[in-house]
């Protein structure tokens, strides 16, 4: 059956959902009344990196990246197959290491806990005293925005249509912009924090993020670079974090993060939380102390109330689809999130357990 499906959102999220149900038959029109890619896509690291916070999440990054693998991306993507190395500050960590190692190699990932020898010869830009690491070969670096203009520009070319208005509200069966009311099979809202002005009840918040980008220093850094510290950081709900976070890019420039802070919608630099953040990355790689910072950019990740985003038809709302609250993880996850809405839709196999996705309204 050829259902007529609107997808709300641009993102990466948005355009890789479109992408995947007009190659499966749909007739798919994407709303974006702004730059597609240009909110959270736009302001993130784009890594494809396996996490394993929870075993849902590391079975859902890992599907993630292997998607990933399987896509045959432009060289405007600015994929890079570099790995990450998590690093060990001390004893306690290398131990953290080898039980990370065991889940990573129990999911039928390559990886090695590296002695503190072997860690420097894989970086030797790093820090002299550091106890080890683990270093997951398989996980990647690409451009978010060459990424989600990709995936955009194909379904586009399989008949996807991409209409540049602004849906105003949700109505039963359909959507309302400024033109008027435009009816289909289904709605998926997929516009990150703008999923929220739509959907209230969705438990989705802003949390801000910093992030620096370096001169050229190409062969300083090898592959990602991430404290063993980075998932304590990144998915506590402490007001304001920063985790050493490094990556190497196609240009030969470092790519620095990370810092989260719940702040609203304000946009403007934290001077003190930014300098927290450069000055852990110079703790770990000193050679950052000489490298010229070119720009410095923030953006707000839609966060959940968990470690996993919600994906899937919103209840009471017979036609009406969420795919949201991805926080950091919307680049790595975009096509598995595709992959699981295909499920809802069309019934077609999903290789996680929905079950674990399903929006629920918040309360209170």
């Amino acid at each position: 059956m050829n259902q007529r499906i609107l997808v709300v959102g641009a993102g990466i999220v948005g355009v890789a959902i479109a992408d995947r149900l007009q190659a499966s038959g749909c007739s798919v029109t994407i709303f974006e009344a702004d730059l597609p890619g240009g909110g959270a896509t736009a302001a993130a690291m784009g890594h494809l990196v396996v996490l394993d916070d929870s075993p849902m999440q590391m079975a859902f990054t890992a599907r993630g990246v292997a998607l990933w693998r399987q896509e045959n991306l432009p060289k405007g993507c600015e994929r890079e197959v570099c790995g990450t190395l998590w690093v060990a500050a001390d004893e306690e960590e290398v131990e953290e290491a080898r039980r990370k190692a065991e889940r990573y190699s129990g999911l039928g990932l390559a990886c090695e806990v590296l002695t503190a020898g072997q860690l420097w010869e894989a970086e030797p830009a790093l820090r002299p005293g550091l106890a080890g690491g683990l270093r997951v070969a398989g996980d990647q670096v690409l451009y978010p925005m060459g990424a989600a203009r990709f995936l955009l520009k194909r379904a586009l070319e399989r008949g996807a249509t991409l209409c540049r208005e602004k849906v105003q509200a949700l109505v039963p069966g359909g959507v309302r912009t400024e033109p008027g009311l435009v009816q289909a099979d289904a709605v998926i809202l997929a516009a990150g924090l703008g999923t929220t002005t739509l959907l209230p009840e969705l438990p989705i918040q802003p949390r801000k993020g910093h992030l620096a980008i370096t001169g050229r220093v190409p062969g300083l850094v090898h592959h990602q670079l991430v404290e063993l510290g980075y998932l304590k950081s990144a998915h506590g709900r402490a007001t304001t974090s920063v985790a050493f976070n490094v990556q190497p890019r196609a240009t030969g420039q470092l790519l620095i993060g990370s810092s989260r802070e719940f702040a609203g919608l304000d946009g403007s630099p934290n001077r003190e939380l930014l300098g927290r953040m450069l000055r852990k990355a110079v703790s770990f790689l000193p050679t950052l102390e000489r490298v010229p910072v070119l720009r410095v950019w923030t953006g707000f990740r839609p966060c959940g109330p968990g470690n996993l985003p919600v994906i899937g038809p919103w209840p009471g709302r017979p036609g009406l689809f969420v795919a949201a609250g991805h926080e950091g993880l919307g680049i790595t996850t975009a096509l598995v999130t595709a992959e699981l809405m295909a499920h809802h839709l069309l019934g077609t196999p999903a290789f996680l357990d929905p079950a674990s996705f399903l929006p629920e309204p918040a309360h209170g």
